[in-house]
Parts: C-alpha cells; sequence; structure tokens
C-alpha cells in the first residue's frame, strides 16, 4: 500500500485535510474487490453517469445512500427457494458494497435498473453563489457609500465617504 505524507502541503495550506483522506479512500479501493464491475462516463460538462453490473439483483436488492460527498451502493440478494441444485455458478450474486467519493455540488438525480445495469444519473450543480459572475467597470458612477444607501449625486457620494 501506498502512503502519502501531506506534511508540507498542510505547513502552507489550510482546509486540504479532506484530500488526505479521500486519498486514503482511492488507495483502499484499489485494493478491494471488483465486484461488480462498474463504467463512470462523463456525458456533458457537468452530467455523470456511473453504471454498474448488477445480473440477478432487483431494485429492492439495491440500496443508494448519498452523505458528505460519498455516494455509496449495496447490494443484498435475498436467498430464493431452491429450485435445484447448481452444478455451476458463473453468475455472482453475492453482495457487496462499492463508494465512490463525489465532487463538491455533485448531487444524484437518480436512478434506473435494467437487463442487470444499474444506471445512477450525477449532476454537478454549482450554487449561483460560486458561479464565476461578470463585474461591469464603469469610469463615470461613483462607489455605493459604505452605509449601503445608494448616493445619486456624486458630490454627495464624497460627503458620506468622508
Amino acid at each position: 500500500m501506498t502512503t502519502y505524507d501531506f506534511a508540507p502541503l498542510f505547513r502552507t495550506a489550510i482546509g486540504f485535510d479532506r484530500m488526505a483522506r479521500l486519498m486514503d479512500t482511492a488507495a483502499a479501493s484499489a485494493e478491494a474487490s471488483g465486484y461488480p464491475p462498474y463504467n463512470i462516463e462523463k456525458l456533458s460538462e457537468d452530467n455523470y453517469r456511473l453504471t454498474m453490473a448488477v445480473a440477478g439483483f432487483k431494485p429492492d436488492d439495491i440500496e443508494l445512500v448519498a452523505k458528505d460527498n460519498t455516494l455509496t451502493v449495496t447490494g443484498r440478494v435475498a436467498p430464493d427457494a431452491a429450485q435445484g441444485e447448481v452444478l455451476y455458478r458463473g453468475i455472482a450474486g453475492r453482495a457487496f458494497e462499492r463508494r465512490f467519493v463525489l465532487a463538491d455540488h455533485m448531487v444524484v438525480e437518480g436512478a434506473d435498473l435494467a437487463n442487470g445495469l444499474l444506471h445512477v444519473g450525477l449532476k454537478r450543480v454549482v450554487p449561483e453563489a460560486l458561479k464565476p459572475r461578470r463585474i461591469a467597470v464603469g469610469g463615470t458612477q461613483p462607489a455605493a457609500p459604505a452605509n449601503g444607501q445608494i448616493a445619486n449625486d456624486p458630490n454627495e457620494a464624497a460627503r458620506v465617504a468622508a
């Protein structure tokens, strides 16, 4: 297992402790089982789709939980009534739990199970306050006074600022 030393980063950066947890989670998941297999697709600039191969699972057997920037997908198959002796089992129907770390502002839009594939729609929804905005530069309009009132007269703005 590879370990990372973030001490130099923490000496000059504040609030990046989440990055260390993210790296630890990524390293742990790389060592985990590859079951069930999955794809992550980027559909557009802000839309993604997670597709998991979950043959033998019904919608009631799968649970999705999004909490604290983590999406957890859990599958537990209810035991079926024995219909006969299984001579060879090539389709895995064992329980699983997969965790995916979500970037900030990622939301799960929904999930659908069809033809043995679980499709989970994800979308980045950036709040308006965090989106880039263009600020107009004016040359003739005075700045707003500190008390929050809007001055119509340039002389009045100068008196309020003084």
